[in-house]
């Protein structure tokens, strides 16, 4: 591609990032460019760090939770995971994995009795959570997502 074909793509991108509906959420698979959305809808604070394989965008609530999207040098969101006293919008961080997320929640729970933690692993989806009052904590990947050298245990 020539820089011409490339400036007008990015230009292209900016404008429909401009006109789309400011409540995009940032989610599971969705592009690194709806984390701010997120933010917002979560009225919280964004702190990026980075390293070599990905960065990580974690953003602080008000209300003491803390929410990181992990996002791979390709810019889209590989993982997200999130602790604190509530459970943040899952609707809005798994995005268009939810579905299949709640699916599997109902499935689960006609075979299991009482609480504890939730793993769900299905092909193209990982969901783990756990927790008591006021404490919780929770991760969802897309393992086939996730960047070479990349180890599930870093995803917190």
């Amino acid at each position: 591609m020539n820089r011409t074909a490339i400036m007008l793509g990015v230009l292209l991108g900016t404008i429909a990032l401009l006109i789309s509906p400011l409540s995009l959420p940032a989610s599971l698979g969705s592009d690194s460019a709806s984390v701010e959305a997120d933010r917002g809808k979560m009225e919280g604070t964004l702190q990026i760090t980075s390293n070599d394989s990905y960065a990580v965008h974690q953003i602080q609530t008000s209300t003491g939770v803390a929410v990181k999207e992990f996002v791979s040098p390709a810019g889209k969101v590989f993982a997200v995971a999130w602790q604190g006293p509530f459970h943040p919008d899952l609707h809005q961080l798994l995005g268009a994995y939810y579905d299949r997320y709640v699916q599997a929640v109902q499935a689960q729970r006609t075979k299991r009795r009482g609480h504890g933690p939730m793993v769900i692993q299905q092909p193209g989806l990982i969901v783990q959570i756990s927790g008591h009052s006021r404490s919780f904590w929770g991760r969802a990947y897309v393992p086939e997502m996730m960047p070479a050298g990349v180890h599930v245990e870093e995803l917190r």
